[in-house]
């Protein structure tokens, strides 16, 4: 191939394909660059300085003459180079992906997200009476992602508002009001336990029926279970705590476990003789139900039934002890019980939050060590608690914005002088008695609080918590 030299300076010499376009042609036999090189007079070749100011006379690749001054345009060097490198870190990616390590690595990968899509299905989709978030969040804390669910409810936990009054009357219906014929009971000899109205949290005077005791259990025509309402006290007006009343000469008692906590038995059967649901054939006579204490491996305790242990028993946790005639006490492991013959369950909770008749003075401090995680770290909260009076009676008390003080304050004026927190959080607090209706074999549950959230039904269908049982003697 030969190129024309423009003006005087036309020569035929061949083109070098690998010459690069903005080198001299000096040494070509042609002439350099020190010489006058006007516009191409003298020895022929080209300046780079002109080169680089676009007043140059050069040729293309093509083999065709550029003028001076008539540069072609320059590339858009920077648009092409972003692609060429998306494509060059493209190509290393794959090449990476390719090697054998990182194939098995992404292969292990997937088999482990098959395995908790399909653990994580199970767990929400069981039938338990509870939401799909508290499935969820239970299904995390149950494979070490406690503190995930701990920030979760941190950012959706909302304070309890300021103000208001109840969304729901305390008026007591006239056939669950406690009357004289009532109190002196219809057998011989026996005289109903009708504890004196509660006094309110809340300042003023107290709205119609607040702390007035009705009737919602009877046992063979006497009042077993009696029940009333309460405002929260300070500046949360607007929410109400439930109190039940539980006469034991009436009603017993029956721990049960749940499915995941404590989980099977420790035997060769997993199981701890009795359900974890009230299934069909076992549910005449049942009164009532409420919900057990924190998960166990947050209990700061154990949990023990017919013989079998999940943790071991803790010296100077608060305890409920349940016995074989059906009766329960409430105290310290180690100073008010001890291991024997006559016990048949108990279930460790913390520390007792009343003792004595009095209020524990460590219960608004170290909220999160002494009392449990609360949403979002906030101390007023669902929580629940259980206590015990001088004469025998069994106070539960459980509301939508209680601190731990608040909780004991409202045992102990329910009567209890040994009192412990149960549950915290509102996926798990409920109290539920039983309505027979015209049907003893399946009996209808009705919520003592209705703001509260888990179905009252839940229990119906196996648990994953374990909770409490009540029946008529």
């Amino acid at each position: 191939m030969s190129r024309t030299v423009p003006g005087d300076a036309r020569q035929e010499w061949p083109h070098d394909e690998g010459r690069g376009e903005g080198q001299d042609v000096a040494g070509s036999g042609y002439g350099d660059n020190s010489g006058a090189n006007s516009q191409y007079g003298g020895s022929w070749g080209y300046d780079s300085q002109a080169y680089e100011g676009q007043a140059y006379a050069a040729y293309d690749r093509q083999g065709y003459s550029v003028q001076p001054g008539n540069a072609p345009p320059r590339r858009k060097r920077g648009r092409r180079s972003a692609v060429g490198r998306r494509k060059i870190r493209f190509r290393r990616l794959r090449r990476f992906a390719r090697r054998p390590t990182v194939r098995v690595i992404g292969a292990l990968f997937g088999v482990f997200l098959v395995w908790v899509g399909f653990s994580v299905g199970q767990a929400v989709a069981v039938n338990n009476g509870q939401s799909f978030s508290a499935n969820l969040a239970e299904w995390a804390r149950d494979h070490y992602l406690g503190p995930v669910v701990t920030f979760g409810e941190w950012l959706t936990y909302q304070p309890p508002k300021a103000g208001g009054k109840p969304s729901f009357s305390y008026t007591v219906p006239k056939d669950e009001r406690i009357t004289a014929a009532k109190t002196k009971g219809q057998h011989k000899g026996f005289v109903p336990d009708i504890p004196p109205t509660v006094k309110s949290l809340a300042s003023g005077a107290p709205l119609p029926g607040e702390g007035q005791w009705r009737v919602v259990e009877k046992v063979r025509g006497e009042p077993a279970i009696l029940v009333t309402f309460l405002r929260d006290g300070g500046q949360y007006t607007s929410y109400s705590n439930g109190i039940a009343s539980l006469d034991q000469r009436l009603v017993k008692f029956s721990l049960r476990p749940g499915s995941e906590d404590p989980g099977s038995a420790p035997d060769n059967t997993g199981s701890w003789g009795v359900s974890d649901y009230i299934p069909p054939g076992h549910r005449t006579g049942l009164l009532a139900t409420f919900n057990g204490g924190f998960k166990l491996d947050s209990a700061q305790g154990g949990f023990y039934l017919n013989g079998m242990y999940h943790g071991s028993l803790a010296d100077g946790a608060a305890s409920i002890v349940y016995y074989k005639n059906g009766k329960i006490k409430i105290g310290a492991w180690g100073r008010d019980f001890h291991m024997n013959s006559k016990i048949e369950g108990v279930r460790q909770n913390l520390k007792l939050l009343v003792d004595h008749g009095k209020v524990s003075p460590d219960a608004n401090l170290a909220v999160n060590t002494s009392w449990g995680a609360t949403l979002g770290g906030g101390a007023w909260v669902w929580r629940s608690g259980i206590g015990i009076t001088k004469d025998g009676r069994v106070i539960f008390v459980y509301g939508q914005a209680l601190d731990a003080r608040d909780l004991a304050q409202l045992l102990q004026r329910a009567g209890a002088v040994e009192g412990m927190q149960m549950d915290i959080n509102p996926a798990w607090m409920k109290f539920d008695y039983y309505k027979a209706d015209g049907h003893p074999g399946d009996p209808a549950p009705t919520p003592l609080l209705p703001t509260q959230q888990p179905s009252p039904y839940s229990y119906y269908s196996p648990s994953t918590r374990d909770f409490t049982a009540v029946y008529a003697r």
